[in-house]
Order: C-alpha cells, then sequence, then structure tokens
C-alpha cells in the first residue's frame, strides 16, 4: 500500500479524508496554512507551503507518495500548477477532484469578470455596499473604489483591511437564510464573489437571486491540463485503479 497525498482546504477534501480514514488508506491531509484553526481531519496533517515545485518534489520523494489528489480550492491556482508539474517529473499519478462551477438561472443578475482587477473596475466609484465575498487574499486592490465592504472571514485580521469596511467572521457551510438576513441588515445592494462552485458558499447567490442583487462572479483561473474528477466515489475508485494497491 503506498502514501496518498491529499492537498485540501475544501469541503471535497474533508468528504475524502473520511473516506480514506475510513478505508484505512495510507495518506497524509496537507494544508496551506491560511486560517489559524482548520478544520481537524481523521488522517495526519501537514499544514504550510512545499516551497514551489521543487519543495513539493522533494517531498514527494522523500515521503514515497504514490498518488496525489489536489482537492484545493478552485482559485488555489499556483498550488494546482505547481501539483502538475511536480507530479510530471516524479511520474506520480495525480487527479483533481473538481467541483463544477455555479451556472447563472433566471432572475440571477450576474457580470462574469476574469479576474480581481477587472471586479474592481466593474463596481461603482463610490457610496456603494458591497459584500465582498472573496475571502482575505487580495483585498487590497478595492481600496481604490470607495465604498463600504462587508466582509465575511474565517480569522479576525489584525487591523481592518480596507478603510472602509465591516468584518464578519463565520465559517461555512451557509445557509440561504441567514445570508438573507446578512445582506438585508448590511443593506447590500452589490456582490462580488469567485466562481468557487458547491453547495457550501452558493447561498450568498441563492439570496441574490431573491433579492434582485447584481453579482460580479471572478471566473476561474486557467490550469493545465490534467485529469479531473467530480465525486469522492470518483476519486476513490481512480484510487482502487492505479496501481497503488489499494
Amino acid at each position: 500500500m503506498q502514501r496518498i497525498l491529499l492537498l485540501g482546504g475544501t469541503t471535497e477534501a474533508s468528504a475524502l479524508a473520511r473516506a480514506l480514514a475510513a478505508a484505512g488508506v495510507d495518506a497524509v491531509f496537507s494544508y496551506a496554512g491560511r486560517t489559524e484553526a482548520p478544520v481537524g481531519q481523521p488522517l495526519p496533517l501537514r499544514i504550510g507551503g512545499f516551497g514551489g515545485v521543487a519543495g513539493l518534489l522533494d517531498y514527494l520523494r522523500a515521503e514515497r507518495i504514490g498518488a496525489v489528489v489536489d482537492a484545493t480550492h478552485p482559485f488555489a491556482a499556483q498550488m494546482s500548477r505547481n501539483a502538475v508539474e511536480a507530479c510530471a517529473v516524479a511520474g506520480v499519478p495525480l487527479v483533481g477532484l473538481q467541483r463544477p462551477e455555479w451556472r447563472a438561472q433566471d432572475g440571477d443578475r450576474w457580470q462574469h469578470v476574469a479576474d480581481m482587477a477587472a471586479a474592481v473596475a466593474a463596481l461603482p466609484e463610490a457610496s456603494a455596499r458591497v459584500f465582498l465575498a472573496i475571502g482575505k487574499q487580495n483585498l487590497n486592490g478595492f481600496a481604490a473604489k470607495a465604498n463600504h465592504y462587508l466582509l465575511r472571514l474565517v480569522d479576525a485580521p489584525l487591523a481592518p483591511p480596507l478603510p472602509d469596511c465591516t468584518v464578519v467572521l463565520a465559517r461555512g457551510p451557509f445557509e440561504v437564510a441567514g445570508d438573507l438576513a446578512l445582506l438585508r441588515d448590511h443593506r447590500i445592494g452589490w456582490i462580488v464573489a469567485k466562481n468557487a462552485g458547491g453547495a457550501g458558499a452558493e447561498a450568498k447567490l441563492i439570496a441574490a437571486r431573491q433579492l434582485g442583487l447584481p453579482v460580479i462572479l471572478i471566473e476561474r483561473p486557467a490550469l493545465p491540463a490534467r485529469q479531473v474528477l467530480g465525486t469522492v466515489e470518483a476519486v476513490m475508485g481512480w484510487l482502487g485503479h492505479a496501481d497503488l494497491g489499494v
């Protein structure tokens, strides 16, 4: 039985960790370390970056990793790119566990943009009340627009991330009723979100649909070609047929 490296940080990664543990698979769960108190897992944990492609390659070899499952966030593009390159060099099988993108429905007022800079440009210049649902990375650019920003973060920031903002501490998954109340209580007129997909963070989009609010949706970054599966069951099947002896 060879060892599996699970690159995690998503709901899907946690579900896969439970499946691997239940099956008795030798696996390690890797967090990037961007939150102070990551969700506990039923697998051995490593927390922090690898040090680029070279560091990941060293880890794969030193730990005798037999396969890698990339279940990172769809916007953790650099980690996914590093995994593709390192696994190719090491000859280690790699599969992505990736949730489908969100698709607009009747009543949605979505504006699709390519990146953070385009999202900033799409917002009003001033006086709007914006739910900035993008996590704690990439916030600085939004200071260019003199709006009031509502931020929902897992960890309390050391200082206000933007000149005019309100920070709410919460960890998903979120429910529609709660997000409706959040948007109403803070008199939100705009939402900026990443097209992460999945059910855990979709509530804000359903709430926006019900309230008729415009949503600026940032599209996923492009990644190198790799095999991608959509369910935990499919990944478990792939692991059982990847000549890994699991």
